[in-house]
């Protein structure tokens, strides 16, 4: 029963966040008991999460704000951007009430994570609580983010969103049926600059391999669940604050998308958005 130190702790915590299992053998490479390992993972993913809002947040001055339009407009030619938006599902054991609000449209059980990325990978915005029945749109839409957005936190700016979300004054989604070059070139630089957070996306599953499933499922409550997603990626930003190229993880086979005919509710009936997008595209791609 003696105390563990801090630097054991958080090894036991990296190589859980890392693997994805409790196996018996990480806690005797460290000394410690399996029931140790649990407690480690808790007290360290719970330090993680108190300083959350440390190290995952937008920019507070205009410059910065700027810089991140400078980077997104050299990568594609897609001028205003300041952070692309996806949904990503992280599969958990099935809760205690068997809630069925938790069960996505495979029939598994999963949490719906929101996240914003700039163009380094670096999260901006981090939502880990929404259970896995929710689509991406109903997600955004009770969002905090949103809430921001709608507020006019960030005007004459915009996020990215593909086709799962609605077309927004703040959000460009890519056209559902492009007919012309104009909308052919305005769908092309929307997909090579949404294709960072994907690639966020992969890298995490990859680095953090208690979040890709292969494992199996996060063996806790869904709030357990979600403050373990929420601490690998506090982890994934505090890495590349410290020089760790998101780009240099191994990364394999492209992100899963929903059906395309599932898309085809997802047209804007917000006619200020549709004319913000209209003008984008002939400002910027005729």
């Amino acid at each position: 029963s003696r105390a563990i130190s801090p630097e054991t702790q958080i090894l036991a915590a990296l190589g859980f966040y890392t693997s994805g299992s409790f196996q018996t053998r990480m806690g005797d490479a460290i000394g410690i008991s399996q029931a140790s390992m649990s407690r480690c993972v808790a007290n360290v993913t719970e330090a993680l999460v108190e300083r959350a809002s440390q190290f995952i947040h937008f920019p507070a001055d205009e410059s910065s704000m700027q810089a991140l339009k400078d980077e997104f407009y050299e990568l594609a030619g897609m001028p205003g951007v300041i952070g692309v938006v996806d949904c990503i599902h992280v599969a958990i054991k099935a809760p205690n009430a068997e809630d069925l609000s938790y069960v996505n449209r495979k029939g598994l059980h999963s949490l719906n994570c929101l996240m914003v990325c700039d163009i380094r990978g670096a999260l901006m915005t981090v939502e880990t609580n929404w259970p896995g029945s929710l689509q991406d749109y109903a997600v955004l839409q009770q969002s905090s983010l949103s809430s921001q957005f709608e507020a006019g936190m960030h005007k004459d700016s915009w996020l990215l969103g593909d086709s799962s979300f609605f077309l927004r004054t703040w959000l460009m989604t890519p056209l559902h049926i492009p007919e012309t070059p104009v909308e052919y070139r305005y769908n092309m630089a929307h997909s090579a600059t949404h294709s960072v957070i994907e690639k966020t996306f992969r890298t995490l599953c990859s680095r953090f391999r208690c979040l890709d499933g292969s494992k199996g499922a996060l063996q806790y409550s869904p709030e357990k669940s979600s403050h373990i997603i929420l601490a690998c990626c506090v982890l994934h930003n505090i890495s590349l604050e410290h020089g760790m190229d998101v780009w240099s993880s191994p990364v394999t086979g492209p992100m899963e998308q929903p059906p395309e005919e599932e898309y085809e509710h997802m047209e804007s009936l917000d006619l200020e958005a549709d004319r913000i997008r209209q003008e984008l595209m002939l400002t910027h791609f005729s």
